[in-house]
């Protein structure tokens, strides 16, 4: 994580990483020498939120510009993971990633209103998001939630989509690796489908979607629903306010969901069988029709 404001650089670096703590310690000397302020986060809790603030004077003022994404500032990683990333001059966004530097680096109580921060609120916050599709499933309107996942297992969190599924909520999770969720159980999980894709490149993105009544409200996060991520590690979801990426978004999640080539059913049998049924003659596979599209609009 990486903050500037006017000529002073903050540094977080995560010492506790796992294969890279020989090279952590070693970049935290360098930045210390080159006169860069490094901070180490709090004792026994983990920074895993991947953000980076820039303070650029403009006439008068001081402009923020935050990047906040779902995976590492890597360039090794950068070509083999599949993540996503916002970057924005949004104000609202960009004060309350400066709010959190100031918390890692003074360790002083902060409130959200835009970004979901665990451990401190992100779990309450999510069920919030969650209780309201349940209430309008219960009003006979349309609810729904979509959430893409390196891994999910928190048990607190399973039971929320449970009860939202019983609700009557329709729930689609795109989930790469651990998933303790059962789907399709009569009467405890009817309304609730799993997939997941292995392919070429590491699926690492984490996207959440609420309906909310028609006004959908899209969210990007370094955050998996895992104990650890919500309980005990610094995390961050970031709201997208801008329609058009939205819209891009919904296109990436779409475009996974309709995958019958390299997507595998989640199900009660454990069986993990590939998903063929789903418009068999058009081959969809998700990765490659990903990256067309963006090697298509990388101009725009």
């Amino acid at each position: 994580m990486l903050g500037k404001t006017e000529n002073i650089f903050v540094v977080v670096i995560e010492l506790q990483a796992r294969f890279d703590e020989e090279a952590n310690i070693e970049w935290a000397k360098i930045l210390q020498e080159s006169g860069i302020h490094v901070v180490h986060g709090q004792q026994g809790i983990k920074v895993h939120s991947k953000l980076c603030l820039i303070g650029r004077k403009e006439g008068n003022h001081i402009i923020h510009y935050a990047s906040i994404g779902t995976g590492n500032f890597h360039e090794g990683t950068a070509r083999l993971y599949a993540d996503d990333m916002l970057m924005t001059a949004n104000a609202d966004i960009a004060n309350e990633v400066a709010k959190l530097f100031n918390y890692l680096e003074n360790h002083l109580p902060v409130s959200f209103k835009h970004l979901l921060v665990s451990p401190s609120q992100m779990i309450d916050k999510l069920f919030d998001l969650i209780d309201r599709e349940i209430k309008h499933a219960k009003q006979g309107k349309k609810a729904f939630i979509i959430a893409k996942l390196n891994s999910l297992s928190d048990e607190t969190m399973i039971d929320k989509l449970y009860a939202a599924s019983i609700a009557g909520v329709k729930i689609r999770l795109v989930v790469r690796g651990i998933c303790s969720l059962i789907p399709q159980i009569k009467g405890m999980s009817d309304n609730i489908e799993v997939i997941s894709i292995v392919d070429k490149y590491l699926e690492h993105s984490r996207i959440y979607v609420f309906y909310n009544n028609g006004d959908e409200q899209y969210y990007l996060s370094s955050a998996d629903w895992m104990e650890r991520n919500l309980y005990r590690r610094i995390e961050v979801a970031c709201p997208i306010y801008d329609p058009t990426l939205k819209a891009e978004l919904a296109m990436i999640l779409d475009t996974q969901w309709r995958d019958n080539t390299k997507a595998r059913y989640i199900n009660n049998d454990n069986n993990n069988q590939y998903r063929t049924d789903n418009e068999p003659h058009n081959s969809i596979r998700a990765q490659n029709v990903i990256y067309d599209y963006f090697k298509e609009h990388k101009n725009r």
